[in-house]
């Protein structure tokens, strides 16, 4: 049985939905942002405590076939954004994201604009934002690095999109000492 759940958005997240499913004592033979595949497959009863357990933590079973592709959109585009060097890729994100799905993406977008009331676009804008805002957090690259590694044409294309987004330059945003970074799940 394949679980499809809502607000995976990390390694961390994988670990604490797997022992949740381990405490009810099924086996997870596979997991993923977004999905979790166990046996054996649990009774009514069994799912509605799985369900309880994983919504405490703040994660929720997702049961519609649409939210569920909306929940894959979400984690691929974070798994893209925020676990991958987007350095050396040719490719867009929007034909990365149709090949990963395996569907057209005029009808992923669609379907996401529908559920989410953003674009897909927006949504890759945000989280490349948020990531951006990590890096600049720790310091540890400089703009052009930064830009680089986000898959961004150039510098100023980058800070240009930053200060659209956030209102403030890079350079603003270091300055200031607080953390308005936003968890991946709320973004």
């Amino acid at each position: 049985m394949i679980l499809h759940i809502k607000n995976m958005v990390c390694d961390r997240c994988i670990m604490v939905v797997k022992q949740q499913i381990d405490n009810h004592n099924f086996l997870v033979s596979d997991i993923s942002l977004g999905e979790v595949q166990f046996h054996p497959e649990p009774n009514e009863e069994q799912m509605q405590q799985i369900a309880s357990s994983l919504k405490i933590l703040g994660f929720e079973i997702i049961d519609k076939e649409r939210d569920q592709l909306v929940e894959k959109i979400k984690n691929t585009v974070i798994k893209l954004v925020h676990h991958s060097d987007l350095t050396g890729v040719y490719q867009t994100l929007s034909s990365i994201l149709a090949e990963t799905l395996q569907m057209d993406y005029s009808y992923l977008s669609r379907v996401f604009s529908d559920h989410e009331d953003v674009t897909i676009e927006k949504f890759i804008i945000q989280q490349k934002i948020a990531k951006v805002k990590e890096l600049l957090q720790y310091g540890e690259l400089n703009m052009n690095e930064i830009a680089h590694m986000m898959g961004y044409s150039s510098n100023a294309h980058l800070s240009n999109q930053f200060k659209s987004i956030t209102g403030l330059t890079p350079s603003q945003y270091k300055s200031i000492d607080k953390n308005d970074r936003k968890p991946l799940d709320k973004i």
